[in-house]
């Protein structure tokens, strides 16, 4: 293992979910968080999960980094690298199962603490090009609002390695870092801040354990397969409609029915061809020579 893929959630858990990489995630958590000076997290408690290794190889597994703050709060951090489309839904159901789970039998709600996601994202989610949203409850008139519990923020990684990022900014040097940046800017931003340096002496020493190769690897691998799903999905689900727009046009058009032979046609390329090449025809027996000259036999 040359390089290390840090938006890997078993290497980032091990990275800034262990003890020895507290001083990491506290690092990270301030550059999200911008408190004002004097407010910054000193210290957390992590609620480490122990992890089955058979678990690694589920492509939806997921590796949570929780911590609580000194002031109670809870705050989950997650990496999420497919975009499974669903993202907004996800974060709400997980926030809300962490919010209302800290309740016991015959604890009152006053015992509820304030409760912040933060979801790093390895695609790109809002249609801005701002790598940092913020959400909070509030009044939708006023903007006052209804209480500190809920939080959650999207980082998008990929809109920051698009611009003209600032070393200087911490938070983007932390973005930058979780991009695999290497070499002499990696360099640069670990001599400016010092969380930084410690996640990469954390890295050396996750990269020189045989067990924890073996263990990301076994990670890299679900990783791998639940990009190619998603991606194999989205095709899909773009030949079916391409699929629908065709048949529909036969008939409507000329009132034949080639669905059967059609909808055996996956590839979504030869679909556009043929619906541009029945554009020109005129006839219901001009569409089926289209259609035979186009389809494969």
């Amino acid at each position: 293992m040359n390089g290390i893929n840090r938006t890997n959630d078993y290497a980032f858990k091990r990275i800034f979910g262990s003890e020895e990489g507290k001083e990491a995630l506290l690092g990270f958590l301030n550059a999200v968080f911008k408190l004002p000076p004097g407010r910054e997290l000193t210290d957390l408690e992590l609620l480490d999960r122990e992890i089955d290794p058979e678990y690694l190889l589920d492509r939806a597994a997921r590796l949570d980094v929780l911590a609580k703050a000194a002031d109670g709060s809870l705050i989950n951090v997650e990496i999420q690298i497919a975009n499974r489309f669903d993202i907004d839904k996800r974060t709400l159901f997980y926030w809300a199962r962490l919010y209302g789970g800290q309740l016991k039998s015959g604890q009152q709600f006053s015992e509820l603490r304030r409760t912040i996601t933060v979801n790093i994202l390895g695609f790109d989610w809002f249609t801005d090009e701002r790598y940092h949203h913020v959400f909070r409850i509030r009044d939708i008139e006023t903007g006052e609002p209804m209480n500190d519990h809920l939080e959650i923020h999207f980082l998008e990684l990929n809109k920051v390695r698009r611009r003209e990022w600032n070393p200087d900014d911490p938070l983007e040097a932390w973005l930058m870092y979780l991009n695999n940046l290497e070499g002499e800017g990696l360099r640069v931003i670990a001599e400016k801040n010092p969380a930084i340096k410690k996640a990469l002496t954390v890295e050396e020493v996750f990269r020189k354990s045989e067990l924890e190769r073996r263990l990301y690897e076994l990670r890299e691998k679900a990783i791998r397969d639940e990009i190619s799903m998603v991606a194999g999905a989205k095709a899909e689900g773009m030949a079916e409609a391409k699929q629908g727009a065709v048949i529909r046009y036969l008939k409507k058009k000329f009132g034949i029915d080639y669905e059967d032979k059609i909808r055996q046609v996956k590839d979504v390329g030869t679909l556009d061809e043929l619906f541009d090449s029945l554009l020109d025809a005129g006839t219901p027996e001009e569409a089926g020579e289209i259609i035979a000259r186009v389809l494969p036999q």
